[in-house]
């Protein structure tokens, strides 16, 4: 695979089908259109190529407004070149680009890129001011010669499928239905720090997360969760709240996982944490001795469950 972070300054030599998007958190929304360019680059032996940006248009366009992230870029990288994607264009969005007007942005993707062909969304908006469209697109695809295809929506349950509507679940805890709509399961990536220490006192010793709060926080509560270490996959149990039974109710949100069949020290390192399901509330417990109870009661519940199964089945 090839990753460029190209504002229209490389010219390719190779004509490319391009797929064009945000494709943030890469849902099966996205897969419609990655599916259908991969689909015509092989029939056509043209490179492909997903076109999107490095950081969100509204870190420029409206600070305040930025969405939390549902996928970090390495990520992205990872999944699209699985799938055999051959080019990933992360654009800077910058003041600069976010005054090309849409019919300049048309053109330099044809001069720039070699362009066979586009594929978008059917509510696809780009240029100043996301003033140019899917009609504008019709226009130019025959005036410049390039092949255009529209992918019409992904449902799911009768809804369409997009990013807000799973960074919606996620803020309700619903990480199951959310993970119906990803390519895989939701994750969070960070360094372990040191915490308390409670749980260990507990029999329970905890993996505490040092979390990038940019992203997407699932709502406060007990997770089922699966760890990935050393490219090695864990089953876990996932405490996303204020730890109100052991100390007063803070501002801060701690991740804690008690990572199952796993006897190591991880201070300073790294994991990814996948949220499976959620099992409960968080609660405030009368004594540790009926945390300790509960927390028994957790892990049965995730011995129980079958890891590797559900993650197969989640890669979609």
């Amino acid at each position: 695979m090839i990753i460029l972070e190209d504002n229209f300054n490389e010219k390719l030599e190779e004509r490319t089908y391009i797929a064009l998007g945000s494709f943030d958190g890469l849902h099966l929304g996205h897969m419609g259109l990655i599916n259908k360019t991969l689909e015509l680059s092989k029939q056509n032996n043209i490179k492909s190529m997903v076109y999107t940006f490095k950081n969100h248009p509204l870190s420029i366009v409206n600070k305040e407004k930025v969405p939390k992230l549902l996928m970090d870029n390495d990520t992205k990288i990872s999944i699209l070149d699985k799938l055999g994607v051959d080019i990933v264009n992360l654009v800077n969005f910058n003041i600069e680009y976010m005054k090309i007007l849409p019919e300049a942005f048309i053109e330099k993707m044809v001069e720039y890129y070699n362009l066979k062909g586009l594929i978008v969304g059917f509510n696809y908006r780009f240029g100043y001011k996301n003033s140019g469209n899917i009609d504008l697109l019709k226009e130019y695809s025959s005036k410049l010669d390039f092949e255009l295809h529209v992918i019409e929506s992904v449902t799911y349950e009768n809804e369409v499928v997009s990013s807000s509507k799973i960074r919606s679940l996620l803020n309700d805890g619903n990480v199951y239905e959310a993970n119906k709509m990803l390519i895989v399961p939701y994750a969070l990536k960070g360094e372990i720090i040191k915490g308390k220490q409670l749980g260990r006192t507990l029999g329970f010793p905890t993996a505490n997360l040092k979390y990038n709060s940019s992203f997407q926080i699932p709502a406060t509560g007990v997770y089922y969760t699966a760890v990935e270490y050393e490219d090695k996959l864990y089953k876990g149990i996932t405490s996303v709240g204020y730890n109100p039974t052991i100390e007063p109710v803070g501002d801060n949100i701690t991740i804690e996982t008690y990572i199952l069949d796993f006897d190591k020290f991880i201070y300073g390192e790294s994991i990814t944490l996948y949220f499976i399901d959620r099992m409960r509330n968080e609660e405030k417990f009368a004594s540790l001795e009926e945390l300790k109870e509960q927390l028994i009661k957790d892990k049965e519940y995730a011995n129980k469950q079958n890891l590797e199964i559900f993650l197969l089945n989640n890669k979609k």
